[in-house]
């Protein structure tokens, strides 16, 4: 049991880990973030030995959550324009603020389910050898930022 939390939790992280490398290139341009995430998969597909039916499968789910990741912070620049307009309005609509806010919140709860669902797609397209691989990919990885 305790292997199946761990795999899964490895999973969940590269996911995470895989979405934080593009968006923290994605608010400046999203082209390169799509170059800089795809480049930081085919890598690691290299270094896993990943089939080309494993590679379709994981860009697809990449793919799918860049989408997800520009949709998100799209909605996120939106609310920022609105709640500067309500701000220099004479007068505040609080019931509009509050159903703005959430929405978001509902925006980023479904988010958080698409990324639990692209980490059961990895941890499921991936072997058992190849997700140990990944593990200590993201344990590197966690002990250069671990202060961070």
């Amino acid at each position: 049991m305790k292997k199946a939390i761990a795999i899964g939790v490895a999973s969940l992280a590269a996911v995470g880990l895989l979405a934080g490398f593009a968006s923290k290139w994605e608010h400046r341009d999203p082209q390169r973030a799509q170059e800089f995430m795809s480049k930081r998969i085919d890598r690691l597909l290299d270094q896993i030995n990943a089939t080309p039916e494993q590679r379709a499968k994981i860009n697809e789910i990449k793919d799918q959550l860049m989408q997800q990741g520009t949709a998100l912070r799209q909605a996120h620049r939106d609310l920022k324009k609105e709640l500067i307009t309500q701000w220099q309005s004479p007068q505040v609509d609080a019931a509009k603020i509050h159903a703005m806010v959430d929405q978001r919140v509902e925006e980023f709860r479904a988010r958080a389910q698409q990324a639990a669902d692209a980490m059961v797609q990895l941890h499921d397209v991936l072997t058992p050898e190849q997700r140990a691989q990944v593990q200590q990919e993201l344990s590197k990885h966690h002990g250069r930022h671990a202060e961070e």
